[in-house]
């Protein structure tokens, strides 16, 4: 049986960010769960920049559902993590539940994929002190205070933490995660 990616996430979440590395990983031959607050459909918004706007723009984006709640994953039948960005990060940071899944992939030294405003989940926990990391660049200073290296580029490669900024980055985020990934669980 393939080995196993958990994509955490929840409403508001960049939708782009959910699908590419859904889609991406099971290309590669992984088995991907989406796990949320809920089981669900979860309601996925489309952020972009238009001009005469000082930051970006939201939208509504695709819908998908949920296939566990937090309180159902059991990390340790997962290989790897995905944390997207959106808006979800901030409200979800505060679930234990989740708080307890993204620690124990810390814990357990898996890989974890995370992209724009998905290391705020991440920051919380304090897993963050001492690494190098990017993020949506105007998490810089949340980055900082977590006791981070903030590198304004595609992807940051720390052990196996795999950071991005944002989804025009995914080429080079997914790479670096599959290449972190292949090094612990190969697909085949």
């Amino acid at each position: 049986m393939a080995p196993k990616i958990l994509i955490v996430t929840g409403d508001a979440a960049e939708s782009l960010e959910v699908l590419y590395p859904y889609q991406r990983l099971r290309e590669e031959g992984y088995g991907v769960d989406i796990a949320a607050p809920a089981r669900k459909t979860l309601r996925f918004v489309v952020h972009d920049f238009e001009p005469g706007y000082d930051t970006y723009t939201e939208k509504p984006g695709y819908t998908l559902p949920a296939d566990l709640a937090f309180s159902e994953v059991e990390p340790s039948g997962y290989a790897g993590l995905v944390i997207p960005g959106g808006r979800a990060p901030e409200y979800l940071r505060n679930d234990p539940e989740l708080r307890k899944i993204v620690k124990s992939f810390f814990d357990a030294d898996k890989p974890i994929a995370q992209i724009c405003h998905g290391p705020l989940l991440t920051a919380v926990l304090g897993a963050l002190d001492g690494r190098h990391v990017t993020a949506y660049p105007a998490l810089e200073p949340d980055m900082q205070s977590a006791g981070a290296t903030f590198h304004d580029q595609a992807a940051v490669v720390d052990g196996p933490l795999v950071s991005a900024r944002a989804w025009p980055d995914h080429p080079a985020w997914m790479r670096a995660f599959l290449d972190v990934l292949r090094a612990t669980a190969p697909a085949t």
